[in-house]
C-alpha cells in the first residue's frame, strides 16, 4: 500500500513530525496536573528502556569479534576531545561571556557520544554496523574520564568534582551501553534458538529507534515552550549545534575515506546520543544549554533521512 511504503521510506521525519505534534496537541488537552505528571513519567522510564532494548537487538546481530579498534577511531575520538577542551578552557578563560550558552550548547553536541542507534542506521544504509559500535564503546568510555575532568572547570558547581562527576556518568552510560553488550553475548551463547528468532527481525531495532525518536523529540519541544531564555539564545544553540552536525559528518567521512569507511566514519561521529546531551546538560549546565540535544537530534535525523532517501535511489 502506499501509504505503508510512504511511512517506511520515511519513517524519521514522520517520527520526528509525530512527536513534536503529539506534545503539541497534548498540552492543549485539559489533563490535570496529576495525569500531565504520570505522562512525563511514563516518557522518562519509556525512552531508556526502548534504548536498551534496540541496542541489544543490535549487539545480538554483532560478532563479538567483530567488535575491534579501528585507526579512524582516533582521530574521531581526538578531534571530539580536543573541541570539547577548547571549548571548556574558553568559558574557564571567559566566565562572564555573552556566547556562554552557545559555547556550551556547540561542546555539548562535539563531546557526546556516537548514538545508540547508529548502527542500527549505518546497518540500514549498508555499511559496516560492527565498526561503529566498536567507536561507540570507546568513545563513550573516553567522555565518561573527560566531562568528569573539564565540565567542573567549564561551569564550577558546589560539590561537583571528579570523582562523583564520573559516577554519576558511568551510572548513566553502565546500562545503556555495557549491560546490553554483555545480554546479546549470554543471549547468543546459550539461547541460540531466541537469537536466532532476534535475527530474523530485520528492522525491529529502526523501529524502535522511530518511537524513541519521537518521544525525544517531545522531550524537547516541552523544554523549549518552558524555556526563559531569549530567541537570542535558543537561535544561537541552533545555528551552534547545526555547525557542529555538519562538521561532524563531513569531517567524519573526510577522515574515514582515507580508511575505506566513508560512511561508518561519518555516522559515528555525526550521529549523536542526543538524550545524553539532554541529560549532560540538565546534570551539569543548565535546562536551556540541554536543548542542544534536541535541536542535534533534528539536524543529524535529517541527515540520516537524507542518506536514506539517497541509498534507496541508489546514489548514496
Amino acid at each position: 500500500m502506499p501509504i505503508i511504503r510512504f511511512l517506511k521510506n520515511w519513517t524519521l521525519p514522520v517520527s520526528m513530525i509525530t512527536g513534536a505534534l503529539a506534545y503539541l496537541i497534548g498540552r492543549e488537552l485539559p489533563f490535570t496536573a496529576g495525569a500531565k505528571a504520570d505522562l512525563l513519567w511514563m516518557t522518562e522510564m519509556l525512552q531508556p528502556i526502548l534504548l536498551f532494548l534496540m541496542l541489544f537487538v543490535s549487539f545480538c546481530k554483532i560478532k563479538p569479534s567483530a567488535l575491534r579498534p579501528h585507526r579512524w577511531h582516533v582521530w574521531l575520538m581526538l578531534t571530539q576531545c580536543t573541541l570539547f577542551t577548547v571549548c571548556c578552557l574558553l568559558l574557564w578563560l571567559f566566565p562572564q561571556t555573552d556566547a556562554r550558552l552557545v559555547i556550551e550548547g556547540f561542546m555539548l553536541a562535539v563531546v557526546c557520544p556516537t548514538a545508540t542507534a547508529c548502527a542500527v542506521v549505518t546497518q540500514k544504509l549498508g555499511g559496516d554496523s560492527a565498526a561503529t559500535t566498536s567507536y561507540t564503546i570507546i568513545i563513550n568510555m573516553a567522555v565518561a574520564l573527560l566531562c568528569p575532568l573539564l565540565l567542573p572547570v567549564a561551569h564550577p558547581q558546589a560539590g561537583m568534582t571528579f570523582i562523583p562527576a564520573f559516577i554519576t556518568i558511568i551510572n548513566k552510560v553502565f546500562p545503556l551501553l555495557i549491560v546490553p553488550l554483555f545480554l546479546s553475548w549470554f543471549v547468543r551463547y546459550l539461547m541460540p534458538r531466541f537469537h536466532s528468532m532476534i535475527l530474523r527481525q530485520k528492522d525491529l531495532a529502526f523501529y524502535m529507534w522511530a518511537v524513541s525518536l519521537a518521544i525525544a523529540i517531545a522531550v524537547t519541544c516541552r523544554a523549549l515552550v518552558h524555556s526563559d531564555e531569549s530567541l537570542w539564545h535558543v537561535g544561537g544553540i541552533a545555528v551552534a549545534t547545526l555547525a557542529a552536525c555538519l562538521f561532524q559528518f563531513a569531517f567524519g567521512k573526510w577522515i574515514g575515506r582515507h580508511y575505506g569507511m566513508r560512511l561508518e566514519a561519518g555516522q559515528a561521529m555525526g550521529q549523536k546520543n542526543t538524550v545524553f546531551i539532554i541529560w549532560l546538560g540538565y546534570t551539569f549546565l543548565s535546562p536551556i544549554t540541554a536543548t542542544a540535544g534536541g535541536f542535534y537530534s533534528i539536524w543529524h535525523n535529517v541527515m540520516n533521512s537524507y542518506q536514506l532517501y539517497k541509498k534507496r535511489k541508489g546514489t548514496l
